[in-house]
């Protein structure tokens, strides 16, 4: 058996599909901020990335840069200038920041009904309790993609390798507003590999290249690999390669279908974005939400 390979790429061009075709028919458009502090150079690219999709869907993007030498106070200015703005549906704070601001200072700026990255407390509070609210990109792409593969996700056990609040936690409560049964695995998880191997929906975001083996997924299983790991290259000495979580090919020949590494997860958090920033214009702005966004 050869799993079937879950294409992140096919399904995100096809939610910012979506996204333009709600645009489209909503009375006006909806507008993004993103804050970028700095010169890192991946997070120009990401910046630059956001931009261009958020243009092609129909939005506003609005970009506001800072220097690296800019203070915290700064920072939560302009974030809280972005908030009282009635312009602004979205607000997104590129990180990570420049060593010496605290970025959680910063995040906690940003109101909820803005927070199209769904990394404040109040927004991980409204998906604790299961109030409405901007859910955590990353997590919720994975959730789509398991979704699309599988159907129904009600009564699957799943098995999120990882319990950090940007992935772990948050994709544990999104699968189970699904129906699954839920288990969060991590470092001090015993027996680990039999754990994993109970998943019917595996998801690794553990940050630690190709640590799960073909010998830790329940054959036929669905796996959602999160991780995105620079590791020296095989057939170009001197050069690096991307690889996931999962060790990929190995696993191929166990699981019923997987996502790759790159053009698996990474291209939904983008699109899920994107997605947020309708979904809080129309609430901002007492707009009726797009179903076609519903998934």
């Amino acid at each position: 058996m050869i799993a079937t390979k879950i294409d992140g790429r096919a399904y995100a061009e096809g939610l910012r599909e979506r996204v333009k075709q709600a645009v489209q028919a909503l009375p006006s458009q909806p507008s993004l901020a993103v804050v970028l502090v700095g010169e890192d150079p991946a997070s120009q690219v990401y910046v630059a990335s956001k931009a261009k999709f958020t243009v092609e869907c129909g939005m506003r993007s609005l970009e506001h840069k800072l220097p690296a030498d800019a203070t915290e106070d700064d920072v939560v200015s302009l974030v809280r200038e972005l908030n009282a703005d009635e312009e602004v549906d979205g607000i997104l704070v590129q990180l990570p920041l420049p060593e010496g601001l605290n970025s959680d200072r910063v995040i906690e700026e940003i109101h909820p009904d803005k927070d199209v990255d769904g990394l404040t407390e109040a927004s991980a509070g409204r998906l604790s309790l299961g109030k409405p609210g901007l859910r955590p990109c990353t997590p919720t792409g994975c959730v789509m993609l398991a979704k699309d593969e599988l159907g129904d996700l009600s009564g699957k056990n799943c098995v999120i390798l990882g319990r950090s609040i940007l992935v772990g936690k948050p994709a544990a409560l999104l699968f189970l507003e699904q129906n699954c049964t839920v288990t969060i695995a991590h470092s001090r998880t015993q027996n680990l590999e039999n754990v994993c191997r109970s998943a019917d929906i595996l998801v690794a975001a553990v940050g630690r290249p190709q640590m799960v083996q073909a010998d830790w997924i329940k054959a036929g299983a669905c796996v959602i690999d999160v991780g995105i790991n620079r590791v020296p290259s095989k057939k170009r000495p001197g050069k690096t390669r991307l690889v996931g979580d999962v060790n990929y090919l190995p696993s191929k020949a166990v699981a019923g279908s997987i996502t790759p590494v790159p053009g698996g997860v990474g291209p939904m958090t983008i699109a899920c974005l994107l997605r947020n920033t309708v979904i809080a214009a129309c609430s901002r702005r007492g707009w009726k939400a797009p179903t076609v966004l519903d998934f």
